[in-house]
Order: structure tokens, then C-alpha cells, then sequence
């Protein structure tokens, strides 16, 4: 309810968009953040990366007093009864599998100040079993004991819609123990349920696994839709005008069918290996192993690229000016974790190309991974002069752009499209040698 006060723990992507949104319905919020710039930035009412609308937000509710943070797990234990969980849980580096050792650390570090009746939510991706573990764990720990209860309860943000995802979800996950939990959280999600969000009561396993099925059918539906783009591509049909007409089959639906370089960022990726990985650990490897060939397929694309611009510079890419719009693994974020974009420039560049590359909001992140690429500071200006063009993040403003005028500053006029969503038709008619991925 409104007043109330809550911790979020861990304060990066998810964190501060939880954060600032429980802010925005009405909360006291206190966010935990152990790393000291990261908390002086938002502290500042500053972002340490971009996501639509959420800057605006987060400043709005520091300034108010609302929202503040801090390093100190014991002045979070003594501020509010609920407490997010939303610390990152990355692939590890010695095997498929996440790493959840900043859930444990998160939940250990609580526990002890635990000293009333208080609910630890987890929202961050977890392997399966690990709620049950965990919730063992926070009694055994917190002078409260049984009072300490735990709940799991997913996220699932778009990036680039982060705040909206939050404020107006299309579906909340409870995976509690007790009716008194699932009381606890419809009341604190009360705003958001009376507009018609629907709610799903589960237990710890199924509310752990909702996340990461999700996100293996989508990564699946990509894959899929990649692979018939090859087929066309062979039998000279065209993948996008198939997506259209499968995805008016409300079976199928058309989301998530367009053919292109296909997913990166910090969750489909290690999500369905994470996925694949506890199968195995669970003894059911062999029902999840398709997964390995989703993602198979999806790497599959970006060395597609590579293939097909080295065939339109005449077998070589060496010496070859090459523009790459786009260094997001998506628009309207700056996030280049897996990004296939960033991933094709980096394999042309180590091939001989000399690589430009514009992104509108990616380009000191992508600096920050792959220095050795140069950086323009428009879309004109990484074609100047080029061999190819490469479209490979689908900023709008890169569809925006006049071939006709773009002619007059490339040295070929030669683009691929690995997006699939530039009017070719229309770049041809203005004297391009246009590609797409499973185009006519």
C-alpha cells in the first residue's frame, strides 16, 4: 500500500527500474547498491545507462526523498517488511550454467537483520530449486526465523520498455508457500491488479521456470524464423512476407518472426543455456537439447554476415571501408552484452575491414567492449566513404535515412540489411546492391 516501506537489493537494470517504478506507486524505498560509483550516480538522480523514460523517473523520486540508497544491509533490514531481491545472476565463466552467487551473498547479507516478521522477494532469474534453497537458508539465518519467509517473484522487462513493463506488466508471478505471502504481495501489488493485470499463484519451482520457458519459446520462435530465412533464401522466397502470412494464424501470432542477425543482450542468451544447463543437472538434458540448436542457429547468423559481405567486397574484406549502423543488441537501449551487431563488426574488423561504427545510444558502451573499432558520431558519417553498409540494430532513424542521399557519400553502394526492414525496393531504385537475410 502506499507509504509503505520496501528495499530493492542490487540496484543495476532490473534494481533501479524497480526501484524508481515502486517509487512512482506511492512507496518509501530504500535501494542497496554494495557498488560505490554506481550508488553515487543514482543517488545523483542519474542512470548508469540508458533506458527510456527511466532517468526521469528515478531523478523525480530522489529529489522528492522518496527513493535514496545505500550500502548498509542493516539499515535495510530495520526500513521495511518487504525486500526485493534483483542482483544480476550471470553466466558463469566455467560452465553454462548462471551464476547465482550475488542472489546467496544478497539474502545472506539480509538475513541477519531480520529481525521482525519480514517477506524477501526474489525477482531476479534464478536456476530452478534455488527459491527452496534459498528460503532454508533466510530462516536458518534471521534472528526472526520462520518470520523471514521468502517469495519468488519473476520479472519480465523489455528492454527499451523497462518502465512500462513495470508500471502496466501483462502478468505478475507469485511463487509462494503460505496464502499469507500471496495476501502480502496482492497488496502490495494492489494498483497494478485493479488494472487488470492477472495474477498466477504457483509454487518456488514453477514461478523459477516461467522466466527462463519464456525466454527459451522466444529465443525458439527467432531461431525458427532464421532458419526458414535460409530456406528462402535458397528457394528464392522471401522470409518476411511467409512471417506475415503465418503469423496471421493466431496459433503462431507475428511477434518475435522477424528474420535478421538474430538475439543477444544479458538474458535470452544465457537464459536458455542456463535453461539447458539445469536440465542436465535435473537428468532431462535430451527433452531440453534443442535448445543447443536455437542457439547454434542463432550464432549461425552473424558468421552469415560476415559470410555475405565478404562475398559483395569480392571475397576479402581486407582494407574494405565497412559502416555499421547499429552496436545495440537492440533499439532504444545502450546495452552491447551479446550483441550480434557488435559481434559482426568485431569479426570484420578482425578480418582486415576497417570497421565504423554509429549507434544513437550504444556507442560509449560499445567503446567501452571493443576500443580497437572506430566510433562516427552520426549515421552519414560512419558511411563516408564505404565499401558496404551494414544495418544491423533497428534504430528508427536509420530507416528514416535517403538512400538517394546516402549515395552521394558512400564509395559503393553496396548495403546489407540484417535487420530486414529497410525498403529495399526502394534503395534499389536509388542504385543500391541491397541485401537482406531470406529477402528477394
Amino acid at each position: 500500500m502506499p507509504g509503505q516501506r520496501v528495499t530493492v537489493i542490487g540496484c543495476g537494470y532490473l534494481g533501479a527500474t524497480h526501484a524508481a517504478c515502486m517509487a512512482e506507486l506511492g512507496y518509501e524505498v530504500l535501494g542497496v547498491e554494495i557498488d560505490a560509483a554506481k550508488r553515487e550516480t543514482l543517488a545523483k538522480g542519474l542512470v548508469p545507462f540508458y533506458e527510456p523514460a527511466l532517468e526521469e523517473l528515478l531523478a523525480k523520486h530522489v529529489a522528492t526523498g522518496r527513493l535514496r540508497f545505500t550500502d548498509s544491509y542493516e539499515e535495510a533490514g530495520a526500513f521495511g517488511s518487504i525486500h526485493f531481491v534483483c542482483v544480476g545472476t550471470p553466466q558463469r565463466h566455467d560452465a553454462l550454467g548462471a551464476d547465482v552467487q550475488y542472489v546467496d551473498a544478497a539474502v545472506e547479507s539480509l538475513a541477519p537483520y531480520l529481525v521482525e516478521s519480514a517477506l524477501v522477494v526474489g525477482k531476479s532469474t534464478v536456476p530452478v530449486g534455488t527459491a527452496e534453497r534459498l528460503a532454508a537458508r533466510l530462516e536458518s539465518l534471521a534472528p526472526a526465523g520462520a518470520e523471514a519467509r521468502l517469495a519468488w517473484n519473476p520479472e519480465f522487462l523489455r528492454e527499451g520498455f523497462a518502465v512500462q513493463d513495470t508500471l502496466e506488466p501483462d502478468r505478475l508471478v507469485f511463487g509462494v508457500t503460505s496464502a499469507r505471502d500471496e495476501q502480502e504481495l496482492r497488496a502490495f501489488y494492489a494498483a497494478v491488479i485493479a488494472a487488470g493485470t492477472p495474477v498466477v499463484v504457483t509454487d518456488f519451482a514453477t514461478a523459477e521456470l516461467v522466466k527462463v520457458a519464456a525466454n527459451a519459446f522466444l529465443a525458439t520462435k527467432i531461431s525458427f524464423i532464421n532458419a526458414v530465412a535460409e530456406v528462402c533464401e535458397a528457394a528464392g522466397a522471401d522470409v518476411v512476407d511467409l512471417a506475415d502470412a503465418i503469423g496471421h494464424d493466431v496459433r503462431i501470432g507475428r511477434k518475435f518472426l522477424n528474420a535478421g542477425v538474430g538475439f543477444g543482450g544479458g538474458c535470452l542468451p544465457k537464459d536458455i543455456r542456463a535453461f539447458l544447463h539445469r536440465a542436465g543437472e535435473l537428468g532431462v538434458e535430451d527433452t531440453m537439447s534443442f535448445l543447443r540448436q536455437v542457439d547454434d542457429i542463432n550464432l549461425r547468423q552473424r558468421t552469415r554476415v560476415v559470410q555475405i559481405a565478404t562475398s559483395m567486397l569480392g571475397g576479402s574484406v581486407a582494407r574494405a571501408r565497412i559502416a555499421v549502423w547499429g552496436a545495440a543488441f537492440k533499439p532504444h537501449s545502450d546495452d552491447v552484452r551479446d550483441s550480434p551487431a557488435l559481434s559482426i563488426a568485431g569479426q570484420l574488423h578482425l578480418r582486415g575491414a576497417l570497421v565504423s561504427v554509429y549507434d544513437p545510444k550504444a556507442n560509449d558502451t560499445a567503446r567501452a567492449t571493443f576500443p580497437t573499432l572506430d566510433y562516427a558520431e552520426s549515421a552519414l558519417a560512419a558511411a563516408h566513404d564505404a565499401d558496404l553498409l551494414l544495418h544491423l540494430t533497428e534504430w528508427p532513424e536509420f530507416r528514416t535515412v535517403d538512400p538517394v542521399e546516402l549515395a552521394g557519400v558512400v564509395h559503393r553502394q553496396q548495403v546489407i540489411d540484417g535487420r530486414n526492414v529497410l525498403d529495399l525496393p526502394a534503395w534499389r531504385a536509388a542504385g543500391w546492391t541491397a541485401r537482406g537475410l531470406g529477402r528477394r
